[in-house]
C-alpha cells in the first residue's frame, strides 16, 4: 500500500523548473528588519508572547515551513526542553524540563500505563493518552506552542510538566485562499517518500467561512529484515537465560539444544513504511457582530508496517531480525466547537471536542522468552527425565483498542484593559478504553500432543495443533481484556491585578475530582472482582479473594485501599494553586516569577495486591500496590522577555527549580512474572535548570534563531523495596539531556524579475541521556551475548550500587553491576535553499546532512536492547503555492 505514487506532485514539480529565473542581477529583498509578533492563548486569552508572563516556546506555520517538519518526531528535534520515548510513529511520549521516568512498553501501553505528565492538544481539545499520545500530522498549522513548567490550574491532569499545544489555522472570513504543499524526497539506503498537502478556503455567504484541509505522507522505509543467522549476531535464543530467569529448572542448560527461529519468508529491505493522511474541516460562522461559533472535524489514518528500531548486535545500523509481520494501524476522528461571544463586560468561550480513536497492532513477541519466570514453561521440555529441548520461540501479541474522549470547558474573562483580571471556567473530560490484547506465547514443538482445558490445564495426549504446529487450539495463550474509565470534573479561576502601571501580581486554583473505573480480566486474574473486594475493605472480603495474608497486608498498612469506593471505583480530589508577580520596568523588558503546581492522578493496577513470586531480598513480603499514589511537581521560576535593538532582537530565558513527590514509573520485573506490567511510586526528584530562547533580524536578509536548556535533574529518594533495582538516590532522571540546543538561520537574496531566494539551515544538539528507570543493562548485556552470541556494543554507565534483584545473577551466582544504557549525545544539520515569488516557492533540501544516526531510545521491552534511530540523510525537493 506504500508504492503508491501522487501524480499531481510529479506534475508540480516538473512545472517548477519553467519558474527558476536566471539570477541576472539582484534585487532588494523584503523589508524584514522588525521582529513579527506572535500571538498565543497560553493563559486562555489571545496575548503577545512578549507580554505572557510565562515560560512559553512557539513556533510559528512559517518557522516549521521553512524546517520542512510536520509530524511529531521532527518537530521535537527543535524544541530543546521537550524529549520523548518511544518505538515508532503513534508510539511516543512526551516529555518536558527533564520530569521523566519510565513509561510503559507499547506491547500494553494501554492496558496498563501511568497517564501523561505532559497534556497534548490539537486547538482547545486534550488529546494525550497514556503510552501512545495522539500523532497528528501537522498540515495547515498556525503555530506550535510549548508551555514548560506546571500548567495544572488552567490545563488540569497531565499538565504536570507541561503543556504543548498545536494550534489549527481556522476559516477565514476575508475571502478565498488555496495552496499546496507537494515534495519528494530519497533516503540514503532506502525507499523514496513523496508527500502532498493542499488546503482551501472560501466564504459561501458574509457570515460563513470554510476551510479544508488534506494531506497524503507517504514515508518511505529504510530498516532492513534480514535473515536470521544465530551464528552471526542472529537470534538462536538461550537456554542459560531462559532457565535463569525460569528458577534454574533446566538440568543442564548449557548444553540443552535450542531450536532458533526462522524468518526466511520475512526477509524485506526497507521494510518500515509509514503513511499518514487525513483531512480537516472548518466552518466558521458569525452570528453576530458580537458571536461566532467554529466547527471543526479532522479524521486521520495512521499506518506503518515493520519496526522503527534496529538490533545493535546486527552489522550496521539498519539491520533487524523480526519473525511476525508487525503493523500498526492508528486512526482517530476528532470534533470540535468553540462558541466565543460577549455578555455585556465579560468575553464567553464554550468549547468542547468528541475523540474517537481506533488502534490495531500486531507486534513481534519473539523475545518474550529472553525474560519471564515461564520462560522455560513456554519454551523448552523440562523435568520428569525426559530429554530437555528449548524449541522455537516464535509469538506475537495483538491488539484492538477503541478509545474516545468528550470534552466540555465554559470560561470567562474580564476584560484584557481592566486594572485586574479574571479568567474562570469549568472542565468536564469523559474518558472511556476499552482494548484486548491476544498473546501467542508457546512455542512450536514444546506441546506436540495437547490443548488447553476449559479449567486452565493443559490436557496432554489430546490432539490439538494450531496453524503454526504449536500446542493450542488457537493463537492466543494469554489475554488481556479490560477497560478504562476516567471522568473529571474541575473549576478553575486566575486573577490578575495591576498593583501600579509596571507591577502586577496574579493567583489561580484549581479544584479537581477525577475518578478511575477499571474493569475487565486477564487470562489470570479478574481484575474487577479484586478491585471491588479492596474497595469492600471487609476482613471477609480480603479473605475471600487471598486469605489471611492479605487480611493482615491490609491491616498493618501494606497496602492503601482508601480511595477505592464498593464497586472498586478509585477517587481522587483536591486543589491546586498558582502564584505569579510580573514588572515591565520599560516597554520592551518583562521580568517575572512564578510558583506552580502539576499532578498526575493515581492509575490503578490490574494485579493489585498481588504477593511477589520470590519472596526474598527486596521483595520479601512485597505486594503490588493496589494503584500508584497521585505524584506532583512544585515549580518555582524566575524568567525575563526582552526586546533590544529596535525591536530586530528578542531575548527570553528562564530560570526554575522544581520538586516531585512520589514520582510514578511503571514496572516489569522478570524475575516475578506474576506481576506482569503495573504502576509505582519510585520516590521523588528535583529538577532545576534554564531555558533560553532568541530571535535576531542581523540585517534586512539574514534571520538568526536559536534555543537552549541546561537541566540538573536527580532522584533525591528511593522507595525500600526499589533499592538496588531502581538508580540510587543522587542519580540522573532518565531521557534528560543536561544540555541541549538548536540555532536556525535565514539567508535572503535578491533575484531577478521580483524573484527571491533564501538559504535555510538548522542545527539541533541533544546532550547524553540514560534510558530508563531500572539499572538492568548489564543483565540485558549478559542475555545479550547469550542470545545472540555477541554483545549490543552500547554504552553502559555503572550506577553505584549492584543490581541485586532475585534471580538476577551471573552464572557464578554473582549481582550484577548496576547500570544504565547511554543514549549518547548527537548533533543533526539540516539544509535548504529555494527560491519564492508571488506566493510560489520551489526548495531543494537536506536533512541529516551528515547522516548521523542518533540513538534516541533505546528500547528493551522484549530484555535485550534495540535502538531507535532518527531517518538517514534524506535529499528532496518541495514546491508550494500559497494564494
Amino acid at each position: 500500500m506504500f508504492k503508491r505514487k501522487t501524480l499531481s506532485l510529479s506534475i508540480s514539480i516538473a512545472l517548477s523548473a519553467s519558474l527558476i529565473p536566471d539570477p541576472i542581477k539582484a534585487e532588494e529583498v523584503k523589508d524584514r528588519k522588525e521582529i513579527e509578533k506572535i500571538v498565543v492563548t497560553a493563559t486562555k486569552r489571545a496575548e503577545n508572547i512578549q507580554d505572557v508572563p510565562v515560560a512559553v516556546t512557539a513556533l510559528n506555520g512559517d518557522q516549521l515551513e521553512s524546517l520542512g517538519v510536520s509530524n511529531f518526531d521532527a518537530y521535537v528535534e527543535y524544541l530543546p526542553n521537550v524529549t520523548f520515548q518511544g518505538t515508532g510513529p503513534g508510539q511516543n511520549e512526551i516529555y518536558i524540563r527533564g520530569a521523566a521516568t519510565t513509561q510503559t512498553g507499547i506491547a500494553v501501553s494501554s492496558v496498563q500505563a501511568l497517564q501523561p505528565s505532559v497534556a497534548f492538544y490539537l486547538d482547545e481539545q486534550p488529546v494525550s493518552m497514556q503510552g501512545r499520545n495522539l500523532d497528528i500530522y501537522a498540515a495547515d498549522i498556525d503555530r506550535i506552542e510549548v508551555l514548560p513548567g506546571p500548567q495544572g490550574t488552567l490545563f488540569g491532569a497531565s499538565s504536570q510538566s507541561g503543556t504543548v499545544r498545536m494550534i489549527t489555522k481556522k476559516p477565514d472570513h476575508f475571502g478565498l485562499g488555496y495552496g499546496f504543499d507537494a515534495s519528494i524526497s530519497t533516503t540514503k539506503g532506502g525507499e523514496p517518500s513523496h508527500a502532498l498537502e493542499s488546503y482551501v478556503n472560501f466564504t459561501p455567504t458574509d457570515d460563513v467561512a470554510v476551510r479544508v484541509v488534506m494531506y497524503n505522507d507517504v514515508q518511505g522505509g529504510w530498516i532492513d529484515n534480514i535473515l536470521n543467522e544465530p551464528g552471526k549476531g542472529g537470534f538462536k535464543g538461550s537456554p542459560v537465560v531462559i532457565s535463569r530467569v525460569s528458577g534454574g529448572v533446566l538440568a543442564d542448560p548449557e548444553n540443552t539444544p535450542i531450536i532458533s527461529p526462522r524468518n526466511d519468508q520475512l526477509v524485506e529491505d526497507d521494510f518500515n513504511d509509514a503513511m499518514y493522511s487525513g483531512v480537516r474541516v472548518g466552518v466558521s460562522y458569525d452570528i453576530t457582530d458580537d458571536w461566532n461559533l467554529l466547527l471543526q472535524h479532522t479524521g486521520q489514518q495512521l499506518q506503518t508496517e515493520g519496526v522503527f528500531a534496529y538490533d545493535p548486535n546486527l552489522e550496521g545500523e539498519s539491520s533487524a531480525n523480526r519473525f511476525v509481520p508487525e503493523d500498526n494501524d492508528d486512526s482517530f476522528g476528532l470534533t470540535t466547537w468553540t462558541l466565543k461571544g460577549r455578555l455585556s463586560e465579560l468575553e464567553v468561550i464554550y468549547t468542547g471536542g468528541y475523540l474517537d480513536r481506533e488502534i490495531d497492532s500486531t507486534i513481534d513477541y519473539t523475545g518474550y522468552t529472553n525474560g519471564g519466570l515461564f520462560s522455560a514453561y513456554y519454551a523448552c521440555t523440562y523435568g520428569g527425565g525426559q530429554d530437555e529441548v528449548c524449541y522455537d520461540p516464535t509469538g506475537f501479541y495483538k491488539e484492538h483498542t477503541e478509545s474516545s474522549r468528550l470534552t466540555h470547558e465554559l470560561r470567562f474573562n474580564t476584560d484584557a484593559e481592566n486594572q485586574w483580571r479574571l479568567t474562570a471556567g469549568i472542565f468536564y473530560d469523559e474518558q472511556d478504553l476499552e482494548t484486548v490484547g491476544l498473546f501467542q506465547l508457546g512455542a512450536e514443538g514444546k506441546f506436540p500432543n495437547g490443548v488447553w482445558g476449559t479449567d486452565g490445564a493443559f490436557l496432554a495426549g489430546t490432539d490439538g495443533i494450531n496453524s503454526n504446529g504449536g500446542p493450542f487450539p488457537v493463537e492466543v495463550s494469554f489475554v488481556n481484556d479490560v477497560g478504562h474509565g476516567i471522568d473529571q470534573l474541575a473549576v478553575f479561576g486566575q486573577l490578575e491585578f495591576d498593583v501600579t502601571d509596571t507591577l502586577t501580581v496574579s493567583a489561580g486554583a484549581r479544584w479537581y475530582e477525577i475518578t478511575d473505573n477499571y474493569k475487565g480480566a486477564t487470562t489470570t486474574v479478574d481484575v474487577s472482582g479484586r478491585l471491588k473486594a479492596f474497595g469492600d475493605g471487609s476482613d471477609a472480603a480480603l479473605e475471600e479473594l487471598e486469605g489471611p495474608a492479605l487480611v493482615e497486608a491490609v491491616n498493618q498498612g501494606q497496602l492503601q485501599i482508601d480511595l477505592l469506593d464498593k464497586d472498586g471505583e478509585l477517587t481522587v480530589d483536591d486543589t491546586i494553586f498558582h502564584f505569579g508577580l510580573d514588572w515591565k520596568p520599560t516597554d520592551n523588558v518583562l521580568l517575572f516569577a512564578t510558583r506552580s503546581e502539576g499532578f498526575r492522578p493515581p492509575v490503578t493496577n490490574r494485579v493489585g495486591g498481588g504477593l511477589a513470586t520470590n519472596q526474598a531480598g527486596a521483595f520479601e513480603g512485597f505486594r503490588i500496590p493496589v494503584y500508584s499514589l497521585t505524584d506532583t511537581l512544585e515549580n518555582y521560576e524566575l524568567g525575563i522577555k526582552s526586546n533590544w535593538l529596535d525591536n530586530s532582537l528578542r531575548l527570553n530565558a528562564t530560570a526554575f527549580y522544581s520538586e516531585i513527590d512520589n514520582l510514578q514509573t511503571s514496572r516489569f520485573d522478570p524475575a516475578n512474572i506474576s506481576f506482569l506490567v503495573f504502576t509505582d511510586n519510585v520516590g521523588d526528584a528535583e529538577i532545576s535548570g534554564v531555558d533560553a530562547d532568541f530571535q535576531w533580524y542581523v540585517s534586512n536578509n539574514f534571520v538568526l534563531s536559536g534555543a537552549a536548556s541546561i537541566l540538573d535533574t536527580e532522584l533525591t529518594s528511593i522507595n525500600r523495596e526499589l533499592k538496588g533495582i531502581a538508580p540510587d538516590a543522587g542519580s540522573q532522571l532518565p531521557y534528560s539531556s543536561e544540555f541541549s540546543a538548536n540555532l536556525q538561520a535565514r539567508y535572503y537574496f535578491g533575484l531577478s524579475d521580483g524573484f527571491e531566494g533564501y538559504v535555510n539551515g538548522a542545527v539541533t544538539y541533544t546532550g547524553d541521556q540514560l534510558a530508563g528507570m531500572k539499572m538492568d543493562a548489564y543483565v540485558l548485556e549478559d542475555a545479550t551475548q547469550l542470545i545472540y552470541g555477541t554483545g549490543s556494543g552500547l554504552e553502559i554507565q555503572e550506577e553505584s550500587a549492584t543490581f541485586n534483584g532475585v534471580n538476577y545473577t551471573d552464572r557464578n551466582g554473582q549481582a550484577f553491576k548496576g547500570g544504565r544504557y547511554v543514549q549518547p549525545s548527537y548533533t543533526l544539520v539540516n539544509m535548504s535553499v529555494g527560491v519564492t515569488r508571488d506566493g510560489w516557492s520551489v526548495e531543494a533540501f537536506v536533512n541529516n546532512l551528515f547522516d548521523k544516526r542518533a540513538v534516541q531510545y533505546i528500547d528493551t521491552q522484549q530484555f535485550t536492547p534495540k535502538v531507535v534511530s532518527n531517518r538517514p540523510r534524506t535529499v528532496g525537493i518541495r514546491y508550494s503555492y500559497d494564494f
